[in-house]
């Protein structure tokens, strides 16, 4: 089945303790698709870029066969985003250029408009509510989201939310955008506002999905190999993403495997900068961490 990705497509330059990298390869939509390459069969991205986007990242897309009929090439400069981690954990953003990203109206080609699963980065969700209005028909759909559009456009994030089946979120956000202080009544609280099911990440403390029939935990695989944080979120959710929309149905087991194999393809994220390594693995190394990280919580 196929597997429609819209989200941020940028130019990314961040420091920090283990080295730096100017104008790399960057965006949600891009994480997200380059994990979800290797698990699933036909994927496509909507999102635009300027007119001085490097062609050889065109070719990262093209390479991994994600389907770039739906990037626009605008006039203008393409999105940048600068940062500095002082901690891992925590990225410092020094510099936002949204440049031909403000003006993004995302234009859904009538062979996307019937895509099994959909996937909207956490970007504006006035654009999000845009791209589902151009949908005729999904088999699931699922968005993630920040603090930023928590805090400065609540009503249409929560008009999002009664339109999907199924939220991407961090812990912290997760709190902002319910008011409650304990993860799991958050959680409860998050499906009660619309989606059938939340997938809470909660960076070195693992992730969880949350439904009103489903509650399963899984802890991050174990790496010394830690170099850049950027993007772990995306892959994860790509990861995730991917995995789903290759299966012929969506039932409790097939949620767990998915949330298995995004934790496995944010690790291989986290140990390079920008996607240098993510992008340069295989699904037979991936299905070995994920065997591994099965092995690890399993009594």
């Amino acid at each position: 089945m196929s597997l429609l990705i819209c989200g941020s497509i940028g130019l990314d330059t961040v420091k920090n303790e283990h080295g730096s990298v100017e104008e790399a390869l960057g965006g949600s939509a891009t994480y997200t698709s380059i994990a979800a390459s290797y698990l699933c069969d036909e994927i496509a991205i909507v999102g635009v870029v300027g007119e001085d986007f490097p062609a050889k990242y065109v070719e990262v897309f093209e390479n991994k066969d994600v389907d770039v009929t739906g990037l626009e090439v605008a006039p203008g400069k393409t999105f940048r985003w600068s940062a500095r981690y002082d901690d891992l954990n925590e990225a410092i953003t020094l510099d936002t250029q949204l440049n031909v990203f403000e003006s993004f109206s995302p234009q859904i080609l009538p062979r996307f408009r019937n895509d099994q699963y959909i996937y909207l980065g956490n970007i504006d969700p006035v654009v999000q509510l845009e791209v589902l209005s151009n949908i005729d028909s999904s088999h699931l759909v699922a968005a993630d989201t920040m603090n930023l559009w928590i805090e400065s456009k609540n009503d249409e994030l929560r008009s999002l939310l009664q339109k999907i089946d199924l939220l991407f979120i961090n812990k912290d956000e997760l709190k902002m955008l319910t008011e409650e202080k304990n993860l799991l009544k958050a959680a409860r609280e998050a499906v009660n506002l619309g989606p059938k099911y939340v997938v809470v990440k909660q960076g070195e403390s693992g992730a969880f999905i949350y439904g009103v029939d489903l509650m399963f935990f899984t802890p991050i695989f174990p790496t010394v190999a830690v170099k850049d944080t950027t993007g772990a979120g995306d892959c994860f959710a790509g990861g995730f993403m991917g995995y789903l929309a290759n299966q012929d149905k969506i039932d409790k087991k097939t949620l767990k495997q998915a949330l298995v194999y995004g934790t496995v393809l944010s690790s291989y994220n986290i140990e390079d900068f920008s996607i240098h390594k993510v992008a340069h693995i295989s699904r037979e190394v991936i299905d070995k961490r994920y065997e591994k990280l099965k092995s690890l919580t399993q009594i």
